[in-house]
């Protein structure tokens, strides 16, 4: 699939999110019918995105969820890789507490979808929010990086920080959240560290 139809894919699903939140936030429980006529897509292409009105309904709040990226990194020093990024794990690591449960639903339903059969040349399972925080975060200090290690520093980064490594330090570590930070805090400056040009 072409990187354009792949991004298209994307935005479609957002929007589908925005809808969704969008309705809701005016105090109305929508139907997968009342989405898609918000976002301006067929009952179908809604049901391709999200298996049921449940699924969209438990997301959609997520996406609203998290602050802006600008609003997350305002004041931070723009040539401190680590402080900018410690700032975004803290705003991903606040939404993801406040919000577990729903974020726990979330990746079962993206679980569920990935044991079907492929449909409509693989639609992205979930949305993505945590890598466009990274790369913002990352913008001013792209100096101190070669392009490469500067975008498996990013890839890497997105493994530390949100749901899934929550959950693998809940559950799996049975790590309590202040000491979940303080080991994300110390992955986070090791692959700074890791990436960075030599001197």
């Amino acid at each position: 699939m072409s990187e354009g139809r792949t991004n298209q894919k994307r935005r479609t699903r957002k929007d589908l999110l925005q809808a969704a939140a969008r309705l809701l936030k005016q105090g109305k429980v929508p139907s997968l019918e009342d989405v898609a006529a918000e976002a301006m897509v067929s009952r179908a292409t809604v049901y391709r995105y999200f298996p049921s009105i449940d699924a969209l309904l438990i997301e959609a709040p997520l996406d609203i969820a998290l602050p802006d990226a600008d609003e997350v990194l305002a004041g931070a020093p723009e040539d401190d890789p680590v402080a900018r990024l410690d700032r975004v794990d803290a705003a991903i690591e606040a939404m993801s507490l406040g919000n577990e449960a729903a974020l726990r639903m979330m990746l079962a339903n993206s679980v569920q979808r990935a044991l079907r059969p492929p449909e409509d040349g693989d639609l992205p399972a979930r949305q993505n929010r945590r890598s466009p925080m990274i790369e913002a975060a990352l913008a001013p200090a792209r100096r101190q990086f070669h392009p490469a290690d500067l975008r498996t520093l990013q890839r890497a980064l997105a493994v530390v920080i949100g749901t899934e490594s929550m959950i693998a330090f809940k559950d799996v570590l049975q790590l309590d959240d202040a000491e979940a930070r303080k080991v994300r805090r110390w992955i986070i400056r090791a692959l700074v560290d890791a990436a960075r040009k030599p001197g």
